[in-house]
């Protein structure tokens, strides 16, 4: 659907300076959805030619801004349809996005392994290798980038965020211009075994699809990780689970260089006045969540954190949405980039070394407890309002690695690995 031009008039006009792309990540059932829309909605009202972007297959941006006879009309395309003023929603279909452009060289894979008896279906199952669907939703990402014709962009992640990893393979393999890898051998490392196993080159036709597409991505990864422009930005509910989801997608950013600007905590039960025998379950589990709040703001530090509370009734519809983002934003700027820094880094120390540093909110002169347990490093501090736990993940480079040390300094814990013998 082609822009309103009545509509934009009033929209702010998008440079290269001043674009910004916002990307929600979290565990499945965050409510990160529902937060993407409220930003995207607040963004709009301050006249930000805004664009939010999904890639779920349940098309909830559509449910969210109930856009159910919209999305009807235009169920068989991935183009952008007008909410309001400002405003666009697209909903990408990850199938449909590879069939239009990437079908030619996921049939030519699949083609080698069919050529040598394997099932046509398991050969196409083979080909669509773990993480393409959200990789090549991506790719639209840098499409619009490219473009220039929105200010601000939100992109809704997929629940698992693997595909930020897939952004890296281009630069493993070199500057394109200079050599040219196949595709299944930039993602598997295998190239020549495989072009062995098929008996047949790989087509000029091919290879120059190739470029292109690892041009996309060098581009993309270019974009994601241009701190002035792309921030990541966490969502959690106030239990364990994903908030240690959340923790492992600011330790992947971290090391891949993504800057990390904000937390939102959603879905917090909100305290009553009075608590009767009767509401001992709701309150028990009022305790239990701010608790886990508590723990957020010590985990996450020196992130800033929004807390939005449980509403009383499912969130959807722009009325909804807009007040959910008065909650998150009150007067700031969602554009506005919270915070820049580093909370996680890893330095290599040769021969046999290896440092973690994580920035921490106490200091040496209170008492804590490290140990390590399994892939993560569990901090236990005793403070005046009882214990707090950070249970910090680690790289995959430290499980063969071995623990030595710890080092509390100007409010950076420093954590000592040494690599097996």
């Amino acid at each position: 659907m082609s822009l309103n031009g009545d509509l934009y008039t009033d929209c702010a006009k998008c440079t290269t300076e001043s674009m910004r792309l916002i990307i929600y990540t979290g565990k499945g059932g965050t409510g990160k959805t529902v937060i993407s829309c409220s930003t995207a909605i607040k963004l709009a009202e301050k006249k930000y030619n805004t664009l939010i972007i999904s890639s779920d297959p349940a098309h909830t941006l559509n449910d969210a801004f109930q856009l159910h006879s919209t999305i009807t009309r235009n169920r068989n395309d991935n183009n952008a349809i007008d909410v309001f003023p400002c405003l666009q929603v697209l909903q990408i279909d990850p199938t449909l996005e590879m069939n239009t452009r990437y079908h030619e060289v996921i049939s030519y894979i699949a083609s080698m392994f069919s050529s040598k008896g394997i099932d046509e279906v398991l050969a196409y199952e083979i080909a669509m290798m773990p993480g393409m669907t959200q990789l090549f939703s991506l790719l639209k990402v840098e499409e619009i980038v490219r473009l220039r014709s929105h200010e601000v962009v939100v992109l809704d992640m997929p629940a698992s965020g693997e595909a930020l990893r897939y952004l890296y393979f281009p630069k493993l393999v070199g500057k394109i211009g200079n050599r040219v890898t196949s595709l299944l051998g930039a993602f598997s490392g295998f190239t020549e075994i495989f072009q062995a196993f098929s008996g047949i080159s790989i087509p000029n036709k091919i290879l120059r699809y190739e470029k292109d597409l690892f041009n996309n991505l060098n581009q993309l990864s270019d974009i994601i990780k241009d701190n002035s422009m792309t921030t990541l930005r966490l969502v959690a509910n106030p239990d364990s689970f994903s908030i240690e989801n959340a923790k492992r997608a600011l330790m992947a950013a971290s090391l891949y260089g993504i800057n990390t600007d904000l937390a939102v905590i959603n879905k917090i039960f909100p305290y009553k006045d009075t608590e009767v025998k009767s509401d001992e379950f709701y309150t028990n589990w009022t305790k239990f969540q701010h608790v886990k709040v508590r723990e957020a703001r010590s985990n996450f530090y020196p992130l800033p954190i929004r807390e939005v509370p449980l509403h009383s009734t499912e969130l959807a519809g722009i009325e909804m949405l807009r007040a959910n983002a008065d909650i998150i934003f009150g007067d700031d700027d969602p554009s506005k980039i919270f915070y820049t820094g580093k909370l996680y880094s890893v330095i290599d120390q040769p021969p046999k070394n290896l440092k973690i540093s994580v920035r921490v909110p106490f200091t040496q002169k209170q008492d804590y407890d490290i140990k390590r347990l399994g892939s993560e490093v569990i901090i236990k501090l005793d403070s005046p309002t009882g214990y707090l736990v950070n249970v910090i993940p680690l790289p995959t480079i430290t499980f063969d690695m071995k623990m030595i040390g710890t080092r509390l300094r100007n409010n950076t814990l420093n954590v000592l690995f040494e690599r097996r013998d």
